[in-house]
């Protein structure tokens, strides 16, 4: 699986412009789509979880990273995903979740989670060791953040070989504005400065060195850097070739390495397939695939209105205004606005922090209530053009509800699909 990580380099020296899409979501819908995506195409599927949301301490999910792999590994063998196209990936592990705390506490902390994560088996591993703690400035300087890094590193090699997996794959660097989306409307994002990014390598690469972990920094197959893509809660800001150009050049420097992208949700295929042949091979995507599963839900949600006796009006919708509105942690300080202005944010929003909510019990019963209402049912032609006109192939048929979501996510990976490999297509519809 880590001969998958390695080729994207050796792809990009030969002139192949091929990547792999990270798909960072711990939802079973969207792990089902990408798992018999990749098993129907015969390709690689790299699944990754963040470091708040699989940690050793549980994360909001509730899972440990080796619960996370044994959900993904049940999922493949229902889908007969073979287990070599799967790669697991840890993203921004470091002392985020605990950067409340005094540098120290929080590192100790962030060595247990990658620990944790190289034990189960996880084979990249990206770290992220950039924000400061308490008392800490909110960025740290390159040397800092790479010592804390290499710290992590070399945990991470000895629980790899203690539980008996090859040694890891890493990506080094970060990404402004954070991950998940910015908070506000962005008009442009400013590429990584190139001087930014030889900066930050050489530092790596010197640090390892020094703490005679070289052969770990020879296993760095990335950097996270801004290629100037982002979303907000409403726009999204485009991938622009030519304001990436010096940024890309950097890359012949370092024919060991590619970059991976973060915040690439919503780009669409031609900004995708720029991205990929100007070296940016590992793009990542999240909050678009649960978006669009919100899409379909929503659709099928008012199909169920219409059609159904009984069903009552928009009930999902209702449940999902309800559970937020109850625990409004998630969303509170990411949407501003009047009442009308942060109603659709909750639901609509680009940075879908409603993700978040989907495994509460009432979200479940709701959806559960959804798909007894319609499964087996035949959806007439005309509903489907109001509420859902791109799944009208499904119309007249007996549905599985769980169809139509997949194929709405399948729709997204599809478009991701052909830009990381070469002379593909999205399949149709």
């Amino acid at each position: 699986m880590t001969q998958i990580l390695d080729n994207l380099a050796k792809a990009r020296r030969e002139g192949v412009h091929r990547g792999i899409t990270s798909v960072c979501s711990a939802h079973p819908v969207v792990l089902r789509a990408a798992l018999r995506h990749a098993r129907q195409h015969e390709v690689p599927v790299l699944i990754e979880a963040t470091c708040n949301q699989v940690n050793h301490r549980g994360g909001y999910t509730g899972m440990q990273p080796a619960d996370f792999l044994s959900l993904v590994r049940r999922i493949a063998e229902d889908e007969a995903c073979p287990a070599d196209q799967i790669v697991f990936g840890g993203d921004h592990l470091g002392p985020n979740p605990w950067r409340h705390l005094p540098a120290e506490a929080a590192l100790a902390e962030a060595e247990r989670m990658v620990a944790a994560y190289a034990a189960a088996g996880f084979s990249k591993l990206h770290l992220d060791c950039s924000m400061g703690c308490e008392g800490e400035p909110v960025a740290l300087d390159d040397r800092t953040t790479a010592e804390r890094a290499a710290r992590l590193a070399n945990i991470a090699d000895n629980a790899a070989l203690k539980a008996g997996h090859a040694l890891p794959r890493f990506v080094i660097g970060t990404e402004v504005p954070p991950p998940g989306g910015a908070d506000h409307v962005l008009d442009a994002v400013t590429p990584t400065a190139p001087s930014a990014v030889r900066e930050t390598i050489a530092i790596h690469r010197d640090v390892f060195q020094t703490m005679g972990i070289a052969d770990a920094f020879g296993r760095v197959v990335g950097v996270v850097v801004q290629p100037g893509v982002e979303f907000g809660n409403e726009n999204v800001v485009f991938y622009n070739p030519r304001e990436a150009a010096d940024l890309s050049r950097v890359l012949t420097q370092e024919p060991g390495l590619v970059f991976e992208a973060h915040s690439t949700d919503y780009q669409g295929a031609a900004p995708l397939s720029a991205l990929v042949s100007d070296g940016f091979s590992i793009l990542k995507v999240g909050p678009e695939l649960t978006f669009v599963l919100r899409e379909a839900l929503y659709g099928l949600d008012l199909i169920a209105t219409d059609l159904v006796d009984g069903y009552g009006d928009r009930p999902l919708k209702r449940a999902m205004e309800a559970v937020m509105q109850a625990s409004p942690d998630h969303w509170r300080r990411h949407y501003r606005g009047s009442g009308a202005e942060t109603a659709m944010l909750r639901h609509y929003s680009l940075s879908d922090r409603i993700r978040y909510y989907w495994s509460a019990p009432q979200a479940e019963d709701a959806v559960g209530q959804l798909t007894q209402a319609l499964s087996g049912r035949r959806i007439p032609l005309p509903l489907l053009w109001q509420h859902m006109p791109g799944a009208v192939h499904f119309a007249d048929t007996p549905i599985d509800p769980e169809d139509i979501l997949i194929w709405r996510v399948t729709r997204s990976l599809e478009t991701y699909h052909a830009a990381t490999r070469p002379g593909t297509r999205p399949d149709k519809p």
